[in-house]
């Protein structure tokens, strides 16, 4: 059945059988997530609806029925949602497959002040920047904008990474702490989150609070249109690199990609467990994905095959993950970005992910039968 006549795919039901690999995963970990959703639907507001028209309410059968699952059988577990849940293909009109690239949760050093080693300012959210929706969205901005500035009550763009950097922001007590490296704090904003390591041995946790407003864009792609880097070899590990070797260019390659973002504070917690993301849930490595959250709604499953992708966990990946994450640079219908873990092993697996993938979205059975 089509997804709608704005959306360009459409959703295919599958049984379990036709979805390779599905009787090979063990999904038993993703109970306690499940679990956590639920609390935040219930007790604090319902994930925002998607352009595809699945609700928050119509995934409650399906956290209720997991509650107090937490020590299933990797059978018992695939059992569970081949009960509760119908299988759809994810089937883009022009025929292509999905993409899946990974991120993960830096850790970087800080400092409480800045000195001449740490120099680079993590701020937190500006007073001044507000949030756009199409009730206030000036005429001449593009839709992808959902923050601007607001100065004697109108609205505009706000000042980009370039203007940022050079100091737009000094002097409004706005840094959480200070980084020693630009490159490091650049990868921070593309990854959304980072544990901050202080000199005296204390731990802490940046989450993302809001963007300066600009589309995302990748150096990656940029570097290629450069010729810089061949774009059979691009990566994260490729683009540091680059910059490393390059350190009079930095700047300019930096600012490039006009998005900057803005974090807030978190506990740190247990070493293992994940930050939480954008649908306020703590992240499970391997099991979390970044959806395009205008087309697609928190918490729910998706199963992704990408049997190119073979580096995590040492086989073709066929997984069952939810959706608990987006991203600036995660657009389309078959498009995620999984979560490898935190730390810099995470970051050498993240890295190199750029596959091709098959994305199927479980979907309740009530809510289900709307889509044939």
């Amino acid at each position: 059945m089509s997804a709608g006549p704005l959306l360009d795919f459409s959703l295919r039901p599958v049984s379990f059988a036709d979805m390779e690999g599905w009787n090979d995963d063990d999904p038993s970990d993703l109970f306690g997530a499940l679990e956590a959703c639920r609390r935040h639907i219930a007790g604090v507001k319902p994930y925002r609806t998607g352009a595809l028209g699945l609700t928050a309410d119509d995934l409650l059968p399906l956290l209720e029925a997991a509650r107090d699952l937490n020590s299933q059988s990797a059978d018992e577990a695939r059992a569970f949602f081949e009960r509760n849940c119908q299988p759809f293909l994810i089937a883009r009109k022009d025929g292509e497959r999905g993409l899946v690239t990974a991120f993960y949760e830096p850790e970087i050093e800080v400092s409480d002040g800045p000195d001449v080693n740490f120099r680079f300012p993590i701020y937190r959210r500006p007073d001044d920047l507000v949030d756009i929706d199409d009730n206030n969205r000036p005429a001449e901005f593009d839709p992808s904008y959902v923050f601007g500035l607001l100065r004697d009550g109108v609205i505009s763009e706000y000042p980009d990474r370039r203007t940022i950097d050079e100091g737009y922001l000094q002097g409004r007590g706005l840094e959480i702490a200070w980084a020693k490296s630009r490159v490091d704090l650049f990868f921070v904003h593309v990854q959304g989150a980072a544990r901050l390591a202080y000199p005296d041995g204390r731990r802490a946790r940046i989450t993302y609070a809001a963007k300066a407003g600009h589309p995302f864009s990748g150096i990656g792609k940029h570097l290629i249109e450069r010729g810089e880097i061949d774009p059979a070899r691009i990566s994260m590990q490729a683009i540091r690199a680059w910059l490393a070797a390059h350190p009079d260019k930095v700047d300019e390659v930096l600012w490039h990609n006009r998005s900057y973002i803005f974090f807030r504070e978190t506990p740190f917690q247990e070493e293992d467990t994940g930050p939480v993301a954008a649908a306020k849930v703590a992240l499970v490595a391997g099991r979390s994905l970044a959806v395009d959250r205008l087309i697609h709604t928190f918490g729910y499953p998706f199963f992704i095959r990408a049997e190119s992708l073979t580096h995590i966990g040492g086989r073709p990946f066929q997984r069952l993950m939810l959706a608990l994450d987006t991203g600036s640079a995660i657009v389309g219908p078959a498009r995620g970005d999984i979560f490898t873990g935190s730390g810099d092993a995470a970051g050498e697996l993240a890295g190199t992910v750029r596959n091709e993938a098959d994305f199927y979205i479980l979907i309740p059975k009530a809510a289900a039968a709307r889509f044939g």
